[in-house]
């Protein structure tokens, strides 16, 4: 019995354990990808709230699709948003933003 019980929770927690979000991972995808247009990092980190971010990065980043789609200058983002690389990291995007948001109290060290 004691053999199943151990292996019951070795299995849960190596499943759960890849699947955490990475903030160094988020911020170096950020200044990678994002920073092109958006030059005023720390500002813009912290533009919004944690609910904000959370919300423009639910439903795999749908919303921030659009908002992309809708601007001209960020049309050359769009390779990104639609490529293979961003479903890989939005996870790690989303807790990047959510840790530096406007009411965390963490200053993001962008540059």
């Amino acid at each position: 019995m004691d053999r199943k019980v151990f292996f019951v929770f070795l299995v849960i927690f190596l499943s759960i354990s890849p699947s955490t979000a990475a903030i160094y991972k988020g911020q170096k995808y950020f200044k990678k990808e994002c920073v092109s247009c958006h030059t005023d990092q720390q500002s813009f980190v912290a533009s919004k709230t944690i609910s904000q971010w959370k919300k423009l990065f639910n439903k795999k980043g749908e919303f921030l699709l659009k908002i992309h789609k809708k601007n001209d200058l960020t049309k050359n983002s769009l390779k990104y948003f639609t490529g293979k690389k961003f479903p890989k990291n939005i996870k790690h995007l989303k807790q990047f933003f959510v840790e530096y948001a406007k009411d965390s109290g963490n200053v993001p060290a962008v540059n």
